[in-house]
């Protein structure tokens, strides 16, 4: 069909794809063997959990539906952000949750949605510049380098002050989602 590649077009992703199922399978052998059960991986599950636990705690009730949108936008840009910088060899995890999810779900689902909700929803009315300029430096400049110090991940081509904008980017996204005008009730 004219619409579809070429058979060598196919031929050579298909090539690709044996090569990315042989990864996954081996790294699939190092996670039973090394990683399951690990110190690294108990800590990865608790701060799956904990944070979302606390959350659930000491959330604003009343807002947690808007505050969810701006954690989901945290998760959808963080997990793409992830995959983008493993693919490109920017950066590697080690402690790997589950084989079949994101390289670090930890981080991914729970740390950086659950931080950002906890900013937006700690004086909400502040200004969002200088709320994105704290959740940026504490997120870039004390958490990346405490999980880079205890080995959770490894830069092999990338900074912490590389990632300091793209924070300040999450966070402003979220604090417009959240308090968006555009967002009526269902009737």
């Amino acid at each position: 069909m004219w619409f579809s590649p070429p058979k060598n077009i196919k031929t050579l992703i298909d090539e690709q794809y044996r090569i990315l199922d042989d990864a996954h399978t081996k790294l699939s052998k190092i996670w039973v063997d090394d990683i399951v059960l690990s110190f690294g991986w108990w800590t990865s599950l608790f701060m799956t959990i904990i944070p979302w636990l606390v959350w659930f705690i000491f959330r604003n009730k009343e807002s947690k539906t808007r505050l969810l949108l701006g954690g989901l936008w945290a998760i959808l840009i963080s997990t793409w952000l992830d995959y983008v910088g493993v693919t490109m060899g920017l950066w590697r995890y080690y402690n790997k949750l589950i084989p079949l999810m994101p390289d670090y779900i930890s981080w991914d689902f729970a740390l950086m949605p659950v931080t950002v909700m906890f900013f937006l929803q700690i004086k909400p009315k502040a200004n969002p510049f200088i709320k994105a300029l704290i959740f940026a430096s504490m997120t870039a400049f004390l958490a990346e380098p405490l999980f880079l110090w205890l080995g959770y991940y490894h830069y092999s081509g990338w900074n912490s002050i590389s990632s300091f904008p793209f924070f300040i980017v999450i966070y402003l996204i979220a604090h417009y989602l959240v308090n968006s005008k555009a967002t009526k009730p269902l009737k």
